[in-house]
């Protein structure tokens, strides 16, 4: 693979209870015309913050709007006919993963920077190069590459302390997957400078949410900002975005981001019971087993499954509400799933299918 030209924007950020007060240094360069884009309970949290903060800067905001129900073209296009959007000089995005990652794809369509402000520590799409989109009935749509993620991260720990417990649960278990799911993806590849650098930092992934996540869940449920819970948001944003962007070539020319465990989730949108009744990072912590089990890391996935059963993660297929004879419709979907690929040897139906049947076993009996 000739790597001789490519860029690698890796995320900037600001973290703390007074992240916004950066904003005026951070968007400086980039002009004075701002339009605010996020999800309708985002925005009850966060715009009065940052509207106070944008008030102590030269910037003006054209319009605050919401991004709509979920991350789909339809609603890109609906954003980018918007004169707010067409008018302003910067995009602001607020909200959780599925508005970050639209407001991703309307800036780049647009060609304009772009700002993220997570208010849950949910996934690491506020510091990523790529959008996860869906299609209208919710089912998987595929990924949308951007050359770069989003200018800056301005992570404000006061509010995300102040989000729904289950995002941040479900987004430890999304980050979970992060180390296992790149070193696996990628251990036969062409290993160049990148992909050395993002296979090194998936390493410091799992081991501070299997640390500090028990405290970290404790401290969220009564909104205390601690050491433990700042850790741990710092690696579900952060650290998996860095991994992230080391390991996606732009528009897809490798992909080593992710490997069985989104496979699993991917594949298992295809049940309406499991994408309507559960979180994404909630269903990617089972598919963590899953891979776990596919490549024999026994001792790790027994180490992660006893945090899981502590914390209330899946350990079994009736814990996402999946049914035996449904096994097969998830296997059905999987080699349509960019995933499907992400693996060292090829993969079959078969061994896909004993490795969810095995760890279905495996949970079961804990």
């Amino acid at each position: 693979m000739s790597q001789s030209d490519y860029t690698l924007v890796l995320p900037a950020f600001t973290i703390g209870a007074n992240a916004y007060d950066a904003i005026g240094q951070v968007t400086k360069p980039f002009g004075k015309k701002v339009v605010i884009i996020g999800g309708k309970t985002a925005l009850s949290k966060a715009e009065k913050l940052l509207l106070d903060a944008i008030k102590n800067t030269d910037l003006e905001v054209l319009g605050v709007l919401w991004y709509g129900d979920d991350a789909t073209y339809e609603r890109v296009d609906a954003l980018m006919a918007e004169d707010a959007v067409k008018n302003a000089d910067l995009i602001f995005g607020v909200g959780g993963g599925r508005a970050i990652d639209t407001c991703k794809v309307v800036a780049d369509k647009v060609g304009k920077p772009y700002f993220a402000f997570p208010t849950v520590a949910s996934n690491c799409a506020p510091s990523t190069a790529i959008a996860v989109m869906y299609n209208e009935d919710k089912s998987f749509a595929g990924y949308y590459y951007l050359p770069t993620p989003p200018v800056h991260t301005f992570i404000n720990m006061d509010i995300i302390a102040d989000s729904p417990f289950d995002l941040f649960w479900a987004g430890i278990g999304d980050a979970m997957s992060k180390e296992c799911e790149s070193e696996l993806a990628s251990r036969a590849a062409d290993i160049f400078h990148t992909i050395l650098l993002g296979r090194a930092l998936g390493k410091v992934c799992t081991e501070p949410l299997l640390e500090y996540g028990e405290k970290a869940l404790a401290d969220f449920k009564e909104k205390k900002v601690t050491y433990e819970l700042q850790q741990v948001v710092l690696d579900i944003i952060i650290s998996t975005g860095l991994v992230s962007n080391c390991t996606t070539g732009h528009n897809g020319v490798y992909y080593y981001n992710s490997s069985i465990a989104h496979l699993f989730y991917n594949s298992s949108t295809v049940l309406p019971q499991v994408v309507e009744g559960h979180l994404h990072g909630e269903i990617v912590s089972f598919g963590v087993l899953v891979l776990l089990t596919y490549d024999k890391q026994f001792e790790l996935r027994d180490r992660i499954a006893a945090f899981y059963k502590k914390a209330g993660y899946p350990v079994k297929l009736a814990d996402l509400d999946i049914k035996a004879d449904e096994i097969d419709a998830i296997v059905e979907k999987a080699p349509a799933i960019t995933e499907w690929n992400c693996v060292p040897s090829p993969l079959t139906k078969e061994a896909f299918k004993q490795a969810i049947v095995d760890t279905d076993a495996f949970g079961s009996a804990l």
